[in-house]
């Protein structure tokens, strides 16, 4: 018998085993669910017979066994592009395995990720999403969806009208910054139908979470008031990327009330498990330079929740430490820190595999913390990591006087670069002293055993180039390719070609020969396509190709405009677009959809289609440039459409910027550039390409025409770690 295994079923059996009817199909008949005893995370299994037998102390544990089960003893895993159910149709017997989680909790999302990944998602993604959650260990998952109508309850008790709020929360594809206070009455109003829709959906999240044992974050107060609210209070003005918002002086009694009232709304339409995100500061000097200022708003953020729940824990992320650390000292972030108990608070340390931040504030001042894992900004969809410095990280964290109770990932947004947060998730539950030979293990688990040798090949390829940036910079503001970079003369060649050999670490011929393997294996077992390994494939295609469109700008500005390199640099983004729309989540017609399936009538479509096209784009307003293509993706419908007709435009004043000096050329172009954004605003993407083979066909025939033209650029990039 199981350590704990008992005769009752405990009560997270039933959600638990609807996750394995889930991946399992009809062999989740066989596997048998009992309670375990334990003060942390522990689970054992053993199966005998044809049946498993897995014992828990809780379910995101027993969901973790299954996995553990499912990678050690049949050879497959479950990641977000898996084909479900798996092909299983008996449980192999297996030993006795026992497991304990190595950190308290598994944190999971950055209020950017509802933005820039989950907005216009349905239940049954959503569904898929929490299964994934509970199979990788997470406890702790970030729960905005619905917060709206939390946010509309609490204020309709201040006088405000529904109009007014609606306004106020603007565009649904943008709640996440209103939440975070970055800006209001943007791409909106927010359709009264999606207040009520997601209310529901979001109360259906959080059962299911909760079922699996995890302890949801909600959004709480910012101190950030609708304008109405602000004129008779005091208030200041604040800017973010461009938008003004209003902030309440956490003096003013009307903060803590605001923030207790939105804390009541949420309790009574979601419930709570006392955890609470709010950042007041993200992005944002606060208004008072006092530098016992912050330690005010953190009082009167606390009281306003204590007051709607007396045991409120306030999770805060650590993000405006580094980024504005000029204004962030030591001392103030101390202070600030010191004015909170230590109870009261977990800091989530946002993007510890670049910048951690734990050690330069002593573990926060005591405060329990999440070493977390960012990587990607704005859902770009460049592959790219320093695989091999995320384990001696998280030993180094897990090694410190005060180590973190849990370990995050913190993405703006999911659905990219899987390798890397799989083995982040991983060492919540394992520890990884081998990273070549857990790849091999991640490559054998993700495509079922099929292929192993082959496919192990080409991710040591991948492993030698764009998953060996080690002391590269993987950062918004970084050059990432021309591809989903705005056109401009100012880049001349020198520019250029220093810009491209900063990100090409690696001889562009080892990648190459990673995406061939992955081709070859495509061509082989085009079923095996369908799922991860179509991912990758495209993934690898990306990175590729992104290496030559730098190599064909380049010769098109170094020819001065050869009308012949325009058409061959120009034809590398048609050619791009046929790859990618083979599958849908590399097609921007897949998330206009997404986003159009949850219009009521032609206004909601108006916003919906609107937010959709905006925020990938021009993010704001097509007249400022702040934020263009911060989520710039790889996408068929923008690659073939928009980004080339944008370089398109480039190439067809190149020879007059050339011959003129001056910036009436630059500034002829930016206006181009800015009917371009307002058309595609209106129209939105390309048609699909005609006449598509399968992705096997087109990534061939892309990598026959295109091998071996990445290089040549320069010597390759020698950085020092």
């Amino acid at each position: 018998m199981l350590p704990g295994d008992g005769d009752h079923a405990p009560l997270w059996a039933d959600t638990v085993h609807g996750l394995a009817q889930r991946v399992l199909g009809p062999v989740a008949g066989s596997v048998r669910w009992a309670a375990r005893d334990g003060g942390g995370r522990a689970y054992a299994y053993e199966a005998k017979g044809g049946v498993l037998t897995v014992a828990a102390t809780d379910g995101v544990s027993a969901s973790v066994a299954l996995h553990h089960y499912l990678r050690e003893q049949c050879g497959m895993s479950v990641g977000w592009d898996t084909v479900l159910p798996l092909p299983l149709t008996s449980l192999p017997d297996a030993p006795l395995r026992q497991g304990s989680a190595r950190v308290r909790e598994g944190y999971y999302f950055n209020f950017c990720t509802f933005s820039y990944t989950t907005p216009y998602w349905d239940w049954a993604d959503w569904e898929r999403e929490i299964d994934w959650m509970a199979l990788h260990g997470i406890t702790m998952p970030l729960a905005v969806t619905g917060h709206e109508a939390a946010v509309h309850a609490a204020y309709s008790l201040f006088g405000l009208d529904d109009r007014q709020i609606r306004r106020f929360l603007g565009g649904p594809g943008y709640l996440p910054f209103q939440f975070m206070g970055c800006l209001d009455d943007f791409a909106g109003p927010l359709p009264a139908s999606w207040i009520d829709s997601h209310r529901e959906l979001g109360a259906r999240i959080l059962e299911r979470e909760r079922a699996f044992g995890m302890t949801p974050v909600l959004p709480a107060f910012t101190g950030h008031v609708p304008r109405e609210i602000a004129s008779t209070a005091r208030a200041g003005r604040r800017q973010w990327q461009g938008f003004e918002t209003w902030v309440l002086d956490p003096a003013d009694p009307l903060y803590e009330r605001i923030g207790a009232e939105i804390a009541r709304a949420q309790i009574k339409l979601f419930g709570t498990d006392h955890l609470y995100a709010a950042d007041p500061f993200i992005e944002m000097i606060p208004i008072d330079a006092d530098p016992a200022f912050p330690g005010a708003v953190a009082a009167a953020t606390l009281a306003g929740l204590r007051a709607a729940d007396p045991e409120a824990v306030w999770l805060m992320q650590a993000w405006p430490f580094s980024y504005q650390r000029d204004f962030w000292s030591e001392d103030r972030v101390t202070a600030f820190l010191d004015a909170i108990a230590d109870d009261r608070m977990l800091v989530a340390d946002l993007w510890a595999e670049h910048d951690p931040l734990w050690g330069r504030f002593e573990e926060f001042s005591g405060k329990p913390w999440l070493w977390c894992a960012l990587l990607n900004f704005g859902g770009r969809t460049d592959p790219g990591a320093d695989l091999r410095g995320v384990p001696a990280g998280i030993e180094a964290a897990l090694a410190a006087p005060s180590p973190p109770t849990g370990l995050g990932l913190s993405m703006e947004a999911t659905r990219n670069n899987p390798v890397f947060f799989e083995l982040v998730a991983d060492q919540i539950w394992n520890r990884v002293p081998d990273l070549d030979a857990w790849l091999d293990a991640f490559v054998t688990q993700r495509y079922g055993g099929r292929w192993t040798a082959e496919l192990r090949a080409a991710w040591r390829g991948l492993l030698d180039t764009v998953y060996g940036a080690q002391g590269v910079p993987i950062l918004p503001q970084e050059f990432e390719g021309v591809i989903t970079a705005v056109p401009s003369y100012e880049r001349g060649p020198a520019e250029l070609r220093a810009e491209a050999a900063g990100v090409l670490w690696y001889r562009p011929e080892s990648l190459a020969a990673a995406w061939e393997r992955m081709i070859e294996v495509a061509e082989r077992d085009p079923g095996l396509a369908a799922g991860p390994l179509g991912h990758d494939l495209v993934e690898a295609g990306i990175a590729y190709m992104a290496r030559v469109a730098d190599r064909f700008c380049l010769d098109v500005l170094e020819s001065a405009g050869d009308p012949a390199r325009v058409a061959r640099f120009l034809k590398v983004f048609e050619d791009l677009d046929r790859m990618l729309a083979c599958r849908p989540e590399f097609t921007f017609q897949h998330w206009e959809s997404k986003a159009l399936s949850w219009a009521d009538d032609p206004a909601d479509r108006d916003v919906l289609l609107d937010n959709a096209r905006r925020i990938i784009t021009v993010w704001g307003t097509a007249d400022s440039p702040l934020l263009d293509d911060y989520a710039g993706r790889h996408w068929s419908g923008l690659v073939g459409g928009y980004y080339r007709d944008r370089w398109a435009l480039w190439a067809d004043g190149l020879d007059r910027a050339l011959a003129t000096p001056g910036d009436g050329p630059e500034a002829a172009l930016r206006e181009r550039l800015r009917d371009r954004a307002e058309l595609f605003l209106r129209e939105g993407p390309a048609p699909a390409p005609r006449d598509l083979a399968g992705l096997a066909t087109e990534s061939r025939r892309l990598f026959t025409a295109y091998a071996g033209r990445a290089g040549s650029l320069a010597q390759p990039y020698e950085h020092n770690p």
